[in-house]
């Protein structure tokens, strides 16, 4: 057990800082001091401008106004993620955010609609997203569910540093201190082996009792002061490296995330209000840093406004989240590449972890330990969601493609797999990020078709069927008329004003 905790010290700013920050100020109010440790010198990898629907309560939980919110990230409404290219050249599906159709006491809806496919009443799953459907015409409104009638569940993209920005003004308001300043050197306490302070280049000292690690891929305090380890994933996840170019702003701004599949990876395509946000994510021992650059500018569709930038990555994750008195936060803690934007979620689900273990009278090993064994688990999830994109392709034009496919899979994915192929059904843990109607529009949007599906959705008669799929279909839509487009939601909720 280490001292009573009082002083917690944020390593970087960024995201994932004026994250911690933020929430734990918000959360823990006067019960610790709470310092953040950034310096202007050092820049951010800032392109993680997508995120999914829990960001929504992050915002509410610190109290930020939505309209104020996005008109100072030059936010815009994302309803899921359009893939293309990926199960095979030419195949474009959507995983959109929200239900599908309507599920039924113990038979989700994915088992009527393979009836219904069956019997040709059918082609289209998504013939029974509000979300898709909606996306797809360019519309948007806050549609809440109504007795069968479903809720238009959205997410955001904004610009990422302009969001660590507006919570720097938060958490500063909330009575975080900013030190600036370059960390030139950690001590270690000889005894316990835990951080003691950290020595800025200017001859400062910054003690603390918790450190929260958010300095990105170098993780200066869990690697490099105690060596933590890293678990390495890239034997499942072979893409190495991302190219990023922001880009003049299209004439339309559409409501969904574009992923676009490309020989040795895929393109990201992300619309703001004041630009659009573009990179390509690849593998190179498939295609050289010139290559991906220059395919990247070809496939942009606007102008570009900077010359484009090389991250280099490696997909895994740190052996321990929480070592001695250090908690790793965003890309210290790993990386998945930000094929189902995740990276944020990360950061929030890591912070909101640490507020339920917050030890407060001492750390001790237990907690640690249960906090590390969630944030695996959390990790594993994410990862085996990420690999069922890569694996499941009938693609053959390319090596890369060719190899993921042939490629061994983890246990825990490989059963998923099988179980859905054979019944159609999808086991997953309560507390498991992605729900069963993200993993059905993965693995049918892919090419997974069921041979079989639950035999409570052969129950309804014949005759009947067809009423009631249509009708199901009807309910689902019945919003879309009064729904408005998305831009002229964004001129009129946050008065977005295109330059």
């Amino acid at each position: 057990m280490g001292p009573v905790i009082r002083n917690v010290v944020v390593v970087g700013g960024g995201t994932s800082g004026w994250i911690s920050a933020a929430l734990l100020a918000k959360v823990l109010g006067k019960a610790v001091d709470i310092t953040l440790v950034e310096s202007d010198d050092i820049g951010t990898i800032g392109v993680g401008e997508a995120t999914i629907p829990p960001i929504l309560t992050l915002n509410k939980v610190l109290g930020l106004d939505e309209a104020d919110f996005m008109r100072r990230t030059q936010a815009t409404i994302k309803l899921g993620i359009q893939f293309e290219g990926w199960g095979s050249v030419g195949n474009v599906y959507m995983h959109a955010f929200g239900t599908l159709g309507k599920d039924f006491a113990f038979c989700p809806f994915q088992h009527f609609w393979l009836r219904a496919l069956r019997a040709g009443l059918s082609h289209d799953l998504w013939e029974y997203s509000l979300n898709l459907q909606a996306a797809r015409q360019g519309k948007f409104a806050f549609v809440k569910q109504q007795q069968d009638m479903p809720a238009l569940t959205y997410a955001y993209h904004f610009d990422a540093g302009l969001y660590a920005r507006y919570l720097r003004e938060v958490s500063e308001k909330a009575g975080v201190k900013r030190i600036e300043g370059m960390i030139a050197g950690v001590r270690l306490d000889p005894e316990s082996g835990f951080v003691a302070s950290l020595q800025l280049k200017d001859g400062r000292e910054v003690s603390g009792d918790l450190f929260i690690d958010c300095s990105g891929f170098r993780g200066l305090l869990i690697q490099e002061a105690l060596n933590t380890g890293y678990e390495d994933w890239t034997h499942w996840l072979p893409c190495d490296r991302a190219v990023a170019v922001p880009s003049d702003s299209f004439e339309r701004i559409v409501p969904y995330t574009r992923s676009i599949a490309h020989g040795a990876g895929w393109q990201w395509q992300i619309p703001l209000q004041h630009r659009n946000g573009n990179g390509l994510v690849y593998s190179s021992q498939h295609c050289s840093d010139d290559e991906a650059s220059a395919l990247l500018l070809r496939s942009l569709g606007s102008t570009p406004r900077a010359e484009p930038r090389v991250i280099r990555f490696k997909t895994g994750r740190r052996i321990q989240q929480w070592n001695r008195n250090v908690v790793a936060v965003g890309l210290s803690s790993g990386f998945l590449e930000p094929l189902e934007s995740t990276s944020i979620h990360l950061i929030q689900s890591a912070v909101t972890r640490l507020m339920k273990h917050f030890p407060f009278h001492g750390i001790k090993d237990s907690e640690v330990q249960e906090f590390n064994r969630q944030s695996r688990i959390e990790f594993e999830h994410i990862r085996d969601f990420i690999i069922a994109h890569y694996h499941l392709n009938d693609r053959t034009d390319t090596e890369f493609w060719k190899q993921c496919r042939r490629m061994s899979i983890p246990d825990s994915l490989r059963d998923r797999i099988e179980l859905f192929r054979d019944t159609g059904k999808v086991y997953r843990e309560q507390d498991e990020l992605f729900a069963e109607v993200a993993w059905v529009q993965i693995m049918i949007g892919q090419g997974v078709l069921p041979a079989d599906y639950h035999p409570m959705a052969a129950v309804p008669p014949d005759a009947s069927f067809a009423e009631m799929m249509g009708h199901v279909r009807t309910i689902v839509q019945k919003p879309l008329p009064h729904i408005g487009t998305h831009e002229d939601f964004l001129r009129q909720y946050c008065a977005a004003g295109r330059p």
